[in-house]
């Protein structure tokens, strides 16, 4: 519903709000109240170009300004991010659903990044070897890409892009940012702080938008680099367009997170770490669990446990302070998820918890903590990546079968193990096929200063994001060796020989 004129979210290209050439819009919703709060413009390949014609154009001086200045520019962005972190809290939470402790917990993870940028200077670092041959030296130093894209969705509408533009901006490149377009405001406002930051014009740049946007950002030949977050079937989309177009690529896709619980774990403190990791945010992050594997007798006492913890849970608006859980992002995100729960229950799957029962007040896109038991590899519920506050709970013998399990998944983002047995954590972490793992920690994202990404379908291309690793995606190593060859006394210089050079 709409409560009348709503306001209208345009793009930010080269320093300035603008609507470009766009004709068609997209609503963007309260999820808390079910209202049509704003639209935002959907933008045509001649807004893209105009993004990335700008982002080009100034490539060269920000490519060029010290690593200094760049570096402080990072803190003085930082510190405007931190100033300001409860509006992009309540602007996340407003569009997203999240409620505000969430919100800002996303926004802390996107500082660190930031933290992170801010010591460029010792990233950049090269390597220096001297004498690798008789009067030869040997130097290695990075440079940027050019021009970058980032293209994230709407369930970490503030930390995903922290994850990309910070370290593309310090390592000297430009950026063109797509965010959702379901919940595209938190972009504007960054935009808004790298300018009073003092970020050159057109450094930093917001384009909203489809699949159109998207596709004008995987073909256009000045975009040098693609980052991407968001489902497997669309990661592996831009990855194989983009990486055609001759792009370089980091595409995250979907995840269907494990936590193993064994007979020797605390079950309190597991319960409790399962019904949070499974139900903040409503379920709608990567690294959520999403299937509780219990092993051996655990499963019983596991199960009644988290059927009285989630039953607890307060859910309501986000912007209310006693609210633990909010809604779903969008009125079809609740109809996918009462389907999928509708699913379970055919399939055979055991419904201890349903949150199809929830009764909130007014036309908010609210759907609670569900807890399926039973659950088989072949149902649905175990397959898909449903992206809502449904858990479900798969019951094995041995900590071997939990391994196998897990290995025998697509999809191989993260996964944790329960347990106060060192030997058996060792085996896991060393067993499972999955890029990011957790012992006793169920929600087992890198700081920022390590880097992030799964393996399998969970990850299309070579580097994972932010650290180290996000690093050398937006940049590219040059080898340098030099020699400066002083004549003798009669005049001679050193001949070059048509034999493969090697060190003397």
């Amino acid at each position: 519903m709409s409560t009348g004129t709503v306001r209208t979210i345009r793009h930010r290209i080269d320093g300035r709000d603008t609507a470009g050439q766009s004709a068609r819009t997209a609503p963007v919703w309260n999820p808390a109240t079910g209202e049509h709060q704003a639209d935002v413009l959907l933008a045509e390949p001649a807004d893209v170009d105009a993004a990335v014609r700008a982002a080009r154009a100034a490539l060269p001086g920000w490519a060029d300004t010290s690593v200094i200045r760049r570096s402080r520019l990072m803190f003085a962005f930082r510190n405007l991010v931190e100033k300001h972190l409860d509006d992009l809290a309540r602007l996340v939470s407003a569009e997203h659903g999240k409620v505000l402790d969430d919100a800002r917990g996303e926004l802390v993870r996107g500082l660190e990044v930031i933290d992170f940028a801010c010591g460029i200077p010792h990233l950049l670092k090269g390597e220096y070897s001297d004498q690798v041959s008789t009067d030869v030296d040997l130097f290695t130093f990075r440079q940027p890409l050019g021009v970058c894209a980032g293209i994230t969705p709407f369930n970490f509408p503030a930390m995903v892009p922290m994850w990309m533009h910070p370290i593309a901006i310090a390592t000297g490149n430009t950026f063109v940012l797509k965010p959702s377009e379901r919940d595209p405001s938190a972009s504007n406002l960054v935009a808004e702080l790298y300018a009073e930051a003092g970020l050159p014009d057109g450094v930093f740049n917001v384009v909203h938008g489809d699949k159109v946007a998207v596709d004008a950002i995987l073909d256009h030949p000045d975009v040098a680099a693609v980052s991407f977050v968001g489902s497997t079937p669309i990661a592996r989309y831009v990855h194989e367009r983009a990486s055609v177009a001759g792009k370089r690529v980091q595409a995250l896709g979907g995840a269907k997170n494990h936590a193993v619980v064994l007979p020797d774990a605390d079950l309190d403190h597991a319960a409790d770490h399962l019904i949070a990791a499974g139900y903040g945010s409503s379920g709608q992050r990567c690294m959520a669990i999403s299937v509780a594997v219990a092993v051996g007798d655990v499963a019983g006492p596991l199960v009644e446990l988290m059927r009285e913890k989630a039953q607890a849970i307060k859910v309501g608006p986000g912007l209310d302070a006693g609210s633990e859980m909010g809604p779903v992002v969008s009125p079809e995100a609740l109809d996918r998820i009462r389907g999928y729960i509708a699913s379970g229950v055919a399939s055979g799957a055991a419904l201890v918890v349903d949150g199809r029962e929830l009764d909130i007040d007014g036309d908010g896109f609210f759907v609670g903590p569900t807890l399926l038991d039973h659950v088989t590899p072949e149902m649905d519920v175990y397959r898909d990546e449903i992206f809502g506050p449904v858990l479900v709970v798969v019951r094995v013998g041995s900590l071997a079968e939990a391994i196998d399990l897990i290995n025998g998944n697509n999809l191989a983002n993260g996964t944790a193990i329960f347990t106060s047995g060192g030997h058996a954590a060792r085996l896991f972490q060393r067993s499972v096929q999955v890029g990011m793992i957790g012992v006793n920690v169920p929600v087992p994202v890198p700081m920022a200063f390590h880097s992030f990404g799964g393996w399998k379908e969970s990850l299309f291309g070579a580097h994972h994001m932010h650290g180290p690793e996000g690093v050398a995606f937006y940049t590219r190593a040059k080898a340098v060796t030099t020699r400066w060859p002083e004549e003798t006394e009669d005049g001679a210089r050193d001949r070059g020989d048509l034999s493969f050079p090697t060190a003397v």
